[in-house]
């Protein structure tokens, strides 16, 4: 599994969250919502020390991460965090991951 954040999300994290360089963040699974992946999951986010990541990677300084624990959630599939210019917000996509 990989993640992979782009430019304009990774700083919408930055402002939202207040982090500097160095901070990390942690894509984790949460009960309820709604997920194209896992029915009746969804992701959480939260400004956390970096733990055991099952995945992660560095985007504008800042790492963002996937417990191991939480990895089964995805269920084969990458993490995209792209920036949504309507919505203002980070969205989550999902696709299924290269061999």
């Amino acid at each position: 599994m990989k993640i992979k954040v782009n430019e304009e999300a990774a700083k919408w994290y930055q402002d939202e969250l207040h982090l500097q360089a160095g901070d990390s963040v942690r894509f984790f699974v949460r009960y309820g919502g709604s997920s194209t992946i896992q029915k009746g999951f969804s992701l959480g986010v939260a400004k956390e020390g970096k733990e055991d990541a099952g995945a992660s990677i560095e985007a504008e300084g800042i790492d963002f991460f996937v417990s191991e624990r939480d990895l089964w959630y995805f269920d084969g599939n990458d993490l995209l965090v792209e920036f949504d210019p309507d919505r203002q917000e980070p969205i989550f996509d999902y696709k299924q991951a290269a061999d």
